[in-house]
């Protein structure tokens, strides 16, 4: 799974969570590097372990001939605490880490596949991710 190497600091701010104020992505809006692209529709925080599972499933859809591309990276680390604790004693524990994103941004690229393939295998990587998303093409 994906996790930073090396952090400044061990727990960061929660940060806000009104989804009307959050807006649209400006950056990573568009299909870069590869012929078809995964956006997500909406804001949502992705975990390392919902970014490997669409992983292992585009790369085993697409075949040794197609290349995959993630155009996320889980930095934020997020806390939680344990079950059945009382208020107080300070933050969670470090629990793993998501990726912030934003409506408008390009999670997955593809190419080296037909057009069905490639669709395809977008559309099931979208399945397991906790945002709705659309395939997108270059």
């Amino acid at each position: 799974m994906l996790f930073p190497k090396k952090v400044k600091y061990r727990k960061w701010h929660t940060m806000r969570r009104n989804p009307s104020r959050v807006g649209v992505a400006t950056r990573g809006v568009t299909v870069a590097f590869g012929s078809f692209g995964l956006k997500a529709l909406g804001p949502a925080r992705i975990r390392s372990q919902q970014i490997e599972a669409a992983r292992k499933v585009l790369s085993r859809s697409i075949g040794k001939t197609g290349r995959l591309w993630i155009r996320i990276f889980p930095d934020m680390p997020y806390t939680k605490k344990p079950a059945e604790v009382k208020l107080g004693k300070g933050k969670g524990d470090l629990e793993g880490y998501v990726a912030p994103v934003l409506a408008g941004r390009v999670l997955f690229e593809v190419d080296g596949t037909d057009e069905p393939t490639a669709r395809e295998a977008l559309r099931k990587a979208g399945t397991k991710l906790p945002v709705k998303t659309r395939v997108v093409a270059r």
